[in-house]
């Protein structure tokens, strides 16, 4: 293109679901504030008996810690902006806005892919060597494997978000998109976006792939273990331990999967629905996590049941001072 169409962006419009009849947007920002709500309420309970409850202070719950935190972030980083645009008609971003909130969306992704690795890991010591899973599952190995979750995503952003920053953008600047990420705004660029995009693709490639294989080894190895236990009570207990870690793996891998498959095969969907598919795989996880820990995990189920009834039992006694005051 030539240099004289190019243009300075002040800001770039999200469009959100481009085929989305104006009657609908009430509905779309209503769902998703209460899943931006679910969201705040689930995984801010689960951090708030973590603090409270000195029995889940433990490595496994270190771990969902940094998957709680990550969920929010992404969410607060995300949604509002979803919110806005359908609720108020309002999806205008600013330049810099942009770049900040695509290195939080891919960031808090990264470190999810990493910390389900250490959550992978930790299963797989306590299944395939518990006799010294306390030896070498501490909080001090938790906490140290945690921080390098967070500090190795930073160079692996921060190389897509410098490259993409400074290219030259067209006068075109809406975004087929419900959020910031790196494809969408690469796509405006005023020059060959190969480049770019193989050095974002490796990025990708090893923040997803490295964690999935080691997941796909911990839990291949897990299985492996499965088939010596001859009785019906050890294949329960094994699946007890790893079917909620099992979940979230799931929920984060395979959809993710699906996409990058279909986008390297030429299957081809509709903007709607490729919207509408990385919105599931986004905001599903983050809302459903917090209620699989306390499904399927029942010392978390034992503090919520703890305080849930000494919350009741406050009130009753606040109720009954009240009756005798008047």
């Amino acid at each position: 293109m030539p240099e004289g169409n190019i243009t300075t962006l002040k800001n770039f419009t999200i469009v959100g679901f481009p085929g989305l009849h104006h009657n609908y947007y009430g509905l779309v920002s209503a769902v998703m504030f209460i899943v931006y709500m679910c969201i705040l309420v689930g995984n801010g309970t689960f951090l708030t008996l973590f603090a409270w409850e000195k029995s889940l202070q433990k490595p496994m719950y270190y771990i969902i810690i940094n998957l709680s935190v990550c969920d929010v972030l992404f969410s607060t980083t995300t949604i509002p902006k979803i919110i806005t645009k359908y609720w108020f008609n309002d999806g205008s971003i600013s330049f810099l806005g942009y770049f900040i909130q695509m290195h939080f969306v891919h960031y808090t992704g990264s470190v999810i892919a990493f910390v389900l690795g250490i959550m992978a890991f930790d299963r797989y010591i306590a299944v395939c060597n518990p006799l010294r899973y306390a030896i070498i599952v501490k909080d001090s190995t938790v906490f140290i494997l945690c921080i390098i979750a967070w500090l190795l995503a930073v160079p692996c952003i921060l190389v897509m978000v410098i490259r993409a920053y400074p290219l030259p953008y067209c006068s075109t600047n809406t975004i087929i998109h419900c959020y910031c990420d790196h494809v969408s705004i690469t796509r405006l660029a005023c020059t060959d976006r190969t480049p770019y995009g193989l050095a974002a693709l490796i990025s990708s490639m090893f923040v997803l792939l490295v964690p999935l294989v080691f997941i796909l080894f911990s839990y291949g190895s897990i299985v492996k273990v499965d088939l010596r236990i001859s009785t019906n009570q050890g294949w329960i207990k094994t699946l007890s331990t790893c079917s909620s870690q099992l979940i979230i793996t799931a929920l984060f891998f395979l959809p993710r999967c699906f996409n990058y498959f279909a986008s390297f095969t030429g299957l081809m969907f509709s903007s709607d629905i490729q919207i509408l598919v990385i919105l599931l795989y986004s905001l599903v996880p983050p809302m459903i996590n917090p209620f699989i820990y306390c499904i399927r995990t029942k010392e978390v189920k034992k503090a919520l049941t703890k305080h849930l009834a000494r919350t009741i039992q406050l009130k009753n006694f606040s109720f009954f001072n009240m009756q005798l005051l008047f």
